[in-house]
């Protein structure tokens, strides 16, 4: 819902914290510009460099304040999951997992609970099936299909219980907003 936005902008900061180097991290690859991979409020300098079309410095991405993010997490993530038109609750748990696990499985996720087309791309033919669907089994399938998916990754050793951790606490926020 569009209401939610800002709430879970909130949420998701938390979940992602401030700035960090983490050669380990998957997601962590530099900017394309040639410098290092770091992160800030979640957003990687890679990502923080697409969206801008400029350089990611570390000096860059360690001066990045939490109200910088909002809108590359409202256009490269929210918009794309339809986030606005989505039930209280199921935005949530699709945003929070498309943020962590990339915006095309989220959306893959979402459609295969909804027996919509699994094609990585949310339109009206998936909101219309989500809107048939109890918004409380939703969220509790993308919950067990997102740790399925979490356990099974190589560096499930290295983050396994925050993400886990994360992972359940979105479930559990997102059933108290529906």
């Amino acid at each position: 819902m569009k209401e939610n936005f800002e709430q879970c902008m909130v949420m998701l900061l938390e979940n992602e914290g401030g700035y960090q180097e983490d050669n380990r991290d998957p997601g962590n690859h530099g900017d394309g510009y040639g410098n290092a991979g770091s992160t800030n409020w979640g957003v990687t300098a890679k990502v923080f460099a697409e969206y801008t079309g400029q350089p990611a410095t570390r000096e860059i991405m360690k001066a990045l304040k939490k109200e910088d993010v909002y809108p590359v997490y409202k256009e490269l993530y929210a918009d794309k999951i339809k986030f606005d038109l989505l039930p209280s609750g199921v935005d949530w748990v699709v945003f929070d997992f498309c943020v962590n696990s990339g915006v095309s499985r989220a959306a893959k996720t979402l459609q295969r609970i909804v027996d919509a087309t699994a094609d990585g791309f949310v339109g009206g033919q998936t909101i219309a099936a989500v809107e048939k669907k109890d918004a409380k089994e939703i969220v509790e399938a993308m919950y067990k299909t997102r740790q399925s998916f979490l356990e099974g990754l190589s560096t499930f050793s290295i983050y396994g219980k925050g993400w886990s951790r994360r992972n359940e606490h979105v479930k559990v926020t997102a059933i108290d907003m529906i």
